[in-house]
């Protein structure tokens, strides 16, 4: 008897994971923003954006971001050709459109809830998306189940920038900065190689192939720092920079932090 009330608590448990749904009406107006927690084996952070008035979802977004060497948001660099779907997609269409389609599915139907997923996560259930969509979903859930966005003074947008030269130990640093409801939510700080082969700075230095052996982690841990910064400031202007190109003002960071200025001039075009 021990035995069977345990497996029936343990079923209930479960089951509340599982069906853990969204109520719509319930969901204040707002602007709503979820990501995945880090970047996949194909290098991308993929991000939903959810608008909801009234009960209702009124927008829907779905783009990403990456830790590819000098990648814009999913969205542009896929429209730019170089994502490269449309070539094994069945329907050739590329990334974006795809994308699209699932943004205005959801926006038709409201079924934030959607579950119509097979073992990959793709279904048959949205004409024209042939792409894995379960994770968009997941993230839209997400999205719902946390605090709005708060206002900010910012373009909604991904606002990129590049140095415009290498340096002398053959890099170019990159910035992409993801505002949400004016509100600045994600950064990237990364790193391209003059070696067109060669991965990104932020790639090589999970892997261990930077080497920069700083006291402080490596340059992607300590980058990561930066970007955290930034959002939590929610203007890199107010970080103050250093002569030397450093900062104090970031605890556990000793580089200089480059992906400051170019997130200053990244945002120039959000103004």
């Amino acid at each position: 008897m021990k035995k069977i009330l345990l497996l029936a608590v343990a079923l209930i448990a479960v089951s509340g994971i599982a069906f853990a749904q969204v109520d719509l009406s319930k969901v204040k107006d707002g602007v709503y923003f979820a990501q995945d927690n880090g970047f996949s084996s194909s290098g991308w952070k993929e991000q939903v954006i959810l608008e909801v008035s009234k009960g209702k979802i009124v927008r829907a977004v779905w783009n990403g971001v990456s830790n590819l060497p000098g990648a814009t948001d999913k969205k542009t660099y896929a429209a730019s050709g170089k994502y490269g779907m449309i070539k094994a997609s069945k329907i050739k269409a590329e990334w974006d459109t795809q994308a699209k389609t699932v943004e205005d599915y959801l926006v038709k139907t409201q079924d934030i809830n959607f579950s119509k997923f097979d073992a990959k996560g793709h279904t048959d259930a949205i004409s024209g998306a042939t792409l894995t969509v379960k994770g968009f979903f997941e993230l839209a859930q997400e999205a719902l189940k946390s605090s709005p966005v708060e206002k900010g003074s910012y373009k909604d947008g991904w606002y990129y920038a590049e140095d415009l030269n290498f340096d002398k130990s053959g890099w170019k640093n990159s910035v992409l900065v993801t505002v949400v409801n004016g509100t600045i939510v994600d950064v990237v700080w990364n790193g391209i190689s003059k070696d067109p082969q060669a991965k990104s700075k932020y790639v090589q230095s999970q892997l261990g192939t930077y080497k920069m052996n700083a006291k402080n982690g490596e340059w992607y841990v300590q980058a990561d720092r930066v970007a955290q910064a930034i959002v939590k400031a929610g203007d890199p202007a107010k970080i103050p920079v250093k002569a030397d190109g450093k900062t104090d003002a970031v605890s556990g960071v000793s580089i200089t932090v480059q992906g400051i200025t170019l997130a200053i001039e990244a945002l120039k075009a959000a103004k």
